[in-house]
């Protein structure tokens, strides 16, 4: 089953094929949060910005959740060697 981000129950990104997928594009937009979880844990908890929902989904009509994360990918190792330059 697809998953992407939403907010304010709208759909805002492709859909992806694991909610892991979605996580990690959350992460990459910035839209990944630490917070104190106010006990004797060692790290921060990780959450979606206020108002980010990861929910499962239908994937449009011809959309490849696989494809969109393979793009997502190829995006993001082309930033990173443009940035490397």
């Amino acid at each position: 089953m697809p998953y992407a981000l939403y907010c304010d129950d709208a759909k805002i990104s492709k859909a992806y094929p694991t909610e892991a997928s979605v996580w990690k594009h959350a992460q990459e937009s910035g839209l990944v949060v630490d917070v104190d979880t106010g006990d004797d844990s060692p790290r921060p908890r990780r959450i979606l910005d206020n108002g980010y929902q990861i929910r499962a989904c239908s994937a449009e009509p011809g959309e490849n959740p696989e494809h969109n994360e393979a793009e997502a990918h190829a995006q993001r190792d082309y930033q990173l060697s443009r940035n490397a330059a």
